[in-house]
């Protein structure tokens, strides 16, 4: 396949032309219809070509593209950041917005180690993350460390600095051999060991997907496990930073997905959904608690980007939240995944269907070789591939992961549309994806 001088994400991949997009729908070079079952990657929750949002987006740049940050201040970011702060859970309305979720991340880390630097001292000992493994938060050196997805790092691992990490709560695999309610969800107490493993005074935050994304397929926790890791943290002085990159903006049914259990983080991190597509977009979210010693010390959070708060961002994003809102965007979330749900489980007669889990519109399905015993495909099977390209063969468009059991084997998809998603549309997903993994069958075990 020829990419010119583009640098593609694989040079053996066959890739088609995107040519148009339409609602929940992408069309390409010959005029064939894809349902864009993943939003792209947990991004185009509006859909694709919302003439509104384009319309924002080109009145702010003929007026006003670009005023360096360093320098300036603008009406079209200051209205961004009133309009996430509308839907930021309890008192986490200071809003630094960036180009992206590894971004988002990177600015959590620093703010938060300089919080501490500020509050106790240039000798403030605080400086160790905890993070979880089957994690992804981010494609940066430093996110890379943080994060525990091997087959994303592993050729990288000599470049950055490992954090400690504890198991996530993957109860169809649990790694503790043990069975949810009567683990008393050991996943989540195991936080508190590590903590005083590491010394308290050493650590500085628990950064965390409240639904695992990308790496473990639309993975949710335990009612009880985000009110216990709220509760540890404050007992020992530890930052509990949510990673809402994929399950924030309405994806999971709710404005942020920690408002489920009604858990306030010290940060949250969003990017993706943020303007739904029409520009790169990201933020953190900051308690009150952080930016008041910001406020009463430096008087500067010591970070920045180029595009850090541009205007021509902040009028996509100012579009998309106020569209949301206005269209009840998180409340069809809600009730349409669980329709979806509702249509997954009943998948469950498919021989490689093993598990289908998540929240609101980010649904993931486990692929297996056996259902009985949970056994994967192997890995040189490619398993999550050979789905994803029969599910392309019937127009419709997930997105696979790997390598989540002992960081080598394991396959699964997500499955989360647009938010604009009808009933009907969801019946057709169903359908498509019921017609792609029979298909599947038939190669994995032919």
């Amino acid at each position: 396949m020829d990419f010119g001088k583009l640098i593609p994400r694989s040079y053996k991949n066959e890739l088609r032309k995107a040519v148009r997009g339409e609602g929940i729908y992408l069309y390409d070079e010959d005029g064939k219809e894809f349902i864009d079952g993943c939003s792209g990657a947990l991004i185009s929750s509006l859909g694709h070509g919302n003439e509104e949002v384009a319309k924002a987006v080109y009145d702010q740049l003929v007026k006003l593209e670009f005023a360096h940050p360093s320098r300036w201040r603008n009406d079209a970011t200051l209205e961004a950041a009133e309009e996430v702060a509308s839907i930021a859970p309890g008192d986490l309305k200071n809003v630094w917005f960036v180009s992206g979720g590894s971004e988002a991340i990177e600015s959590a880390l620093k703010i938060a180690r300089q919080y501490f630097v500020e509050r106790d001292g240039k000798g403030s000992g605080k400086t160790t993350f905890i993070a979880r493994w089957n994690s992804y938060h981010g494609s940066t050196i430093g996110t890379m460390g943080l994060a525990g997805s091997m087959p994303r790092r592993r050729d990288f691992t000599p470049l950055f600095q490992e954090t400690p990490k504890i198991q996530p709560h993957y109860c169809y695999r649990c790694p503790y051999g043990q069975t949810y309610p009567s683990c008393g969800v050991r996943c989540a107490r195991s936080l508190e060991n590590e903590i005083l493993r590491l010394g308290p005074e050493r650590v500085l935050a628990f950064v965390a997907e409240p639904v695992v994304g990308s790496t473990v397929g639309g993975l949710h926790p335990p009612v009880e496990y985000w009110p216990i890791v709220r509760e540890i943290c404050t007992k020992y002085d530890v930052l509990l930073i949510a990673d809402e990159v994929m399950t924030g903006i309405g994806r999971t049914g709710k404005a942020f997905c920690v408002n489920h259990w009604d858990v306030i983080p010290d940060i949250i991190c969003s990017a993706k959904a943020m303007a739904s597509g029409y520009s790169p977009a990201g933020a953190i979210l900051v308690s009150q608690k952080l930016v008041d010693v910001l406020k009463g010390g430096s008087g500067a959070f010591q970070h920045g980007h180029t595009y850090n708060a541009n205007p021509a961002t902040a009028a996509a994003v100012t579009a998309t939240l106020r569209i949301m809102k206005r269209d009840g965007l998180f409340e069809n979330a809600a009730a349409r995944g669980e329709e979806l749900m509702k249509g997954l489980r009943e998948l469950m007669d498919i021989p490689i269907v093993g598990e289908v889990r998540g929240m609101g519109l980010m649904r993931g399905v486990e692929i297996v070789a056996d259902k009985a015993t949970k056994a994967p495909f192997p890995a040189k099977t490619k398993a999550a591939a050979v789905v994803t390209s029969c599910c392309m063969d019937h127009g419709l468009v997930v997105y696979p992961g790997t390598g989540m059991i002992s960081g080598v084997a394991g396959d699964q998809f997500l499955v989360a549309p647009p938010l604009i998603v009808t009933s009907e549309q969801i019946g057709e997903i169903l359908a498509r994806l019921r017609k792609g993994l029979e298909d599947a069958v038939k190669k994995l075990n032919g």
